[in-house]
């Protein structure tokens, strides 16, 4: 695997390093020893799926407070998808700031998602599924999000938003809820 880190600390883009021959090729997509030496926890608690019907589809920007705060290492295994992610790390230099990566199933592409960061994504092509990895269990008792369209956050995506669930609607606007991430999301 080829790491390449962010300019949002601790935030990588992994690139697959491919051993091909006549049949195609073969690559590693997940080593716990790769990982730990590039200092990203390499705890996978659950594998998850998404189907996306429609390109323009918009998901999140979703996020968990300590103590179940998530990594997430994230692939698009059909079609193409933009990932963006926000560092909502109080004590980071970064705070607040964001990075987009545009991941698709040709080019193997993932996103490595620290804790304390929001994630979301916009599919951009009909029928995309995304794949990710997620280093904490679900705990809705600790999960919040963003607004995709706060202005404070200026994250630009590359289509009108088709389908959006009515949940990551109802997010309230950073100016609303800064206080409180900068006391939760403290560590």
């Amino acid at each position: 695997m080829i790491f390449t880190e962010t300019r949002l600390k601790g935030a990588f883009v992994i690139d697959l390093e491919r051993r091909e021959d006549g049949r195609g090729f073969f690559a590693r997509t997940f080593c716990q020893k790769e990982f730990a030496d590039h200092g990203l926890k390499p705890v996978i608690a659950q594998a998850n799926a998404a189907f996306n019907k429609r390109k323009g589809t918009l998901r999140g920007m979703h996020f968990q407070f300590p103590p179940a705060a998530e990594t997430k290492l994230v692939r698009a295994t059909r079609g193409r998808i933009l990932d963006i992610i926000v560092d909502l790390r109080p004590e980071s230099p970064t705070f607040l700031q964001h990075v987009a990566v545009e991941l698709g199933a040709d080019d193997h592409r993932a996103l490595y998602v620290p804790e304390r960061f929001a994630h979301g994504y916009q599919a951009l092509e009909d029928a995309t599924e995304t794949s990710y990895q997620v280093g904490e269990f679900y705990a809705p008792a600790h999960e919040s999000g963003l607004r995709h369209d706060d202005p404070r956050l200026g994250l630009e995506w590359p289509l009108p938003v088709s389908v959006i669930s009515e949940k990551d609607l109802a997010f309230r606007l950073l100016d609303d809820v800064e206080p409180e991430i900068k006391r939760r999301m403290q560590v």
